[in-house]
């Protein structure tokens, strides 16, 4: 594989070439981009998948609790086309996964999903409850819009100064599209981080004027959530769980598994996977083998959105964005913006 990519180098600089004339436009004004007098915060990445965003998300929605939230996502890989404010009435299919979390998990947001952002935020200023705030999930390459403020997420172990763009690498744009981020997160660091190694990948992205760089984890439940219950993860030591994922990136929901010394069997499935009835079969097929007296399916909180009610055990374990330091940093900084911003 690695070899491939590097055969197809040639074509990453085609492809960096036409990103870097598409920020041109969008930078010199030849291509139109919109505001909007409320504050937009977008969220997103330089890289393919993988980073964090959902957490970071509902970090900031935990943050603006006491503003009227409105989220806008595109519905990756939804069966539906256009605006939906999703309602009681949506189903996953129609709206994508991770807008349907949102939704499920705050009850006092709004939560929508449009893949012309600029159409959704009209649409969405003319809802009966008005947003104050708009966070733009995965938006940091849909330059139409504006935003008034940036976050730019990048992995710990991929960081995206270290990548090239796609082809050969897993960059949607050229590094230097870090520019144009407010605030660059180094996101699933390990929570021990040392001082040490931040100063390190301190040293290897370069900020602009009034950039700031921190650093986060995954902050893990100690609690598994089914439909009906909740079991502790210290009584899980002597089972054998089955663990389904659909994501991106499974490896550090593993190795927290293998920390708190769990025993499972994992089935990969693409990001953002569309069970069929043939998988669920499988799944099961798989659960029932399982040396262990209570067959448990343990999966992530965006899979279970999409797996719930198709199958019987099956608990998701809840995660959060937790700033290794200068938490108060990140927090005054957000705050400032959606303040001044709505004046």
């Amino acid at each position: 594989m690695k070899i491939i990519r590097f055969l197809l180098f040639p074509i990453s600089i085609l492809y960096n070439a036409i990103t870097a004339i598409r920020n041109l436009f969008f930078d010199t004004g030849i291509f139109k981009q919109t505001s909007f007098e409320l504050p937009i915060i977008a969220v997103g990445n330089l890289s393919v998948g993988g980073t964090g965003k959902t957490p970071q998300i509902e970090y900031l929605i935990r943050l603006l609790k006491n503003k009227r939230v409105a989220t806008l996502s595109r519905g990756y890989k939804r069966k539906t086309k256009g605006f939906l404010l999703i309602g009681k009435q949506h189903i996953v299919e129609e709206v994508g996964d991770e807008p349907m979390q949102f939704y499920k998990k705050f009850k006092d947001i709004l939560v929508a999903v449009d893949a012309d952002r600029t159409n959704g935020i009209k649409q969405l200023l003319v809802t009966k409850k008005r947003p104050e705030v708009i966070l733009l999930d995965d938006a940091f390459q849909h330059r139409k819009v504006k935003a008034g403020f940036y976050i730019l997420l990048t992995k710990y172990n991929d960081l995206f100064v270290d990548d090239f763009v796609l082809p050969t690498g897993n960059l949607r744009e050229s590094r230097s599209g870090a520019k144009r981020a407010d605030i660059i997160v180094v996101t699933k660091c390990p929570e021990n981080l040392s001082e040490k190694e931040q100063e390190k990948v301190r040293n290897k992205i370069p900020l602009i004027k009034n950039q700031q760089l921190f650093f986060s984890c995954i902050n893990y439940s100690e609690y598994l959530i089914g439909k009906e219950q909740q079991i502790k993860l210290q009584d899980l030591k002597e089972k054998e769980l089955l663990v389904v994922t659909g994501i991106a990136s499974p490896k550090s929901l593993l190795e927290f598994l293998s920390t708190q010394k769990i025993t499972y069997k994992h089935l990969s499935y693409p990001d953002h996977h569309h069970f069929t009835e043939s998988d669920i079969k499988i799944i099961q097929k798989e659960l029932g083998v399982l040396e262990t007296n209570e067959k448990m399916i343990v999966t992530t909180e965006k899979d279970y959105v999409r797996l719930e009610g198709r199958l019987d055990n099956l608990f998701y374990l809840p995660i959060e964005s937790k700033f290794l330091t200068h938490k108060e940093q990140f927090d005054k900084r957000i705050l400032n913006y959606v303040q001044n911003q709505g004046c």
